[in-house]
């Protein structure tokens, strides 16, 4: 972790009243911005909140899917404490989504999404991770189109689950809906960040060769 940062949640004090979606204003909570480490190597991904993340304020806690997460980061060493915290001791990781609310009836729309997209470019920029984690089939796709020079309408998370993409800058490590994986499924990401990540000196992908 940054020895100056004071907090993991919305550590870069994003707008926590954000109006650019009037639709997502009538039924959001609250607006769930990124949580973790300002100096992660890693950086999760996903769609949307769930309804549990709405209530934490917290990225990826609070349910089944959330738990599944903090088990890989666990085994991963990213994170110290126990899967159903809603406050993880998180450390070279951060959490966050393409959209920061939750409409409880449907997914995001596209331009939902390209209107929350400052945010994330924001924290991508300012964190400046060595790897992204796209979770799920939208969250791929969008980072395909930004990041990669492959067509991403040719990318399906479930064939790339559990292998690494390598894109401009960044690599990407595609990782399936967490409600939709199997425990085989998840031993296998982590199977994968272990042998085929952390052996080798992935910092080299953007130059770095330490922090």
């Amino acid at each position: 972790m940054d020895a100056h940062q004071r907090q993991f949640s919305n550590p870069f004090s994003m707008d926590t009243a954000c109006t650019n979606c009037a639709e997502l204003c009538e039924t959001r909570e609250t607006i769930v911005h990124g949580y973790g480490d300002v100096a992660a190597e890693f950086l999760f991904i996903g769609e949307h909140p769930t309804a549990a993340a709405e209530e934490t304020g917290v990225p990826f806690t609070g349910d089944d899917a959330g738990e599944r997460l903090q088990y890989i980061l666990g085994e991963l060493g990213f994170v110290r404490s126990e899967p159903t915290a809603t406050e993880p001791d998180i450390q070279n990781a951060f959490l966050t989504y393409l959209t920061r609310c939750r409409n409880p009836d449907r997914a995001p729309t596209d331009n939902e999404i390209d209107l929350c997209e400052p945010f994330l470019n924001a924290e991508i920029r300012m964190i400046n991770p060595q790897m992204l984690v796209p979770i799920g089939d939208r969250a791929l796709k969008a980072l395909a189109m930004d990041y990669t020079t492959t067509n991403p309408d040719s990318l399906s998370v479930e064939e790339t689950h559990a292998t690494t993409l390598r894109g401009r800058g960044f690599e990407l490590l595609p990782m399936s809906e967490l409600n939709a994986q199997s425990d085989a499924d998840t031993e296998a990401f982590i199977k994968h960040v272990m042998e085929n990540v952390f052996s080798r000196d992935y910092r080299q992908t953007k130059g770095r060769q330490s922090r």
